[in-house]
C-alpha cells in the first residue's frame, strides 16, 4: 500500500528507530511500512498519524490506493 510515512518521518527529522520506539514496533516494521511491503493495523496507522498531526487517509493515501485497487479489479 502506498503511503507517506517516510515523507512525514523525514520532515520531522526522525529516524526509523525513533518512530518505531514511539509506536512500540520494531524498526523492521517501519522499514516495511515505508517500502509498502506491510499494511499496518488500524491502531498502528492511527498512532503514526497522531504523531505527525495528520489523519490516516492522508498518511496512507487511501483515496489513491482505493482508485488503484478499483482499476486493478476492473481488469
Amino acid at each position: 500500500m502506498k503511503n507517506r510515512v517516510k515523507e512525514f518521518r523525514t520532515s520531522a527529522n526522525m529516524t526509523q528507530q525513533q518512530l518505531a520506539d514511539i509506536v512500540k514496533v520494531s524498526s523492521r516494521t517501519i522499514i516495511s511500512l515505508e517500502r509498502g511491503q506491510y499494511n499496518p493495523s488500524i491502531m498502528l496507522a492511527y498512532r503514526i498519524a497522531l504523531i505527525f498531526n495528520t489523519n490516516i487517509e492522508e498518511l496512507y493515501c487511501l483515496a489513491s490506493n482505493k482508485n488503484q485497487e478499483d482499476n486493478e479489479n476492473e481488469n
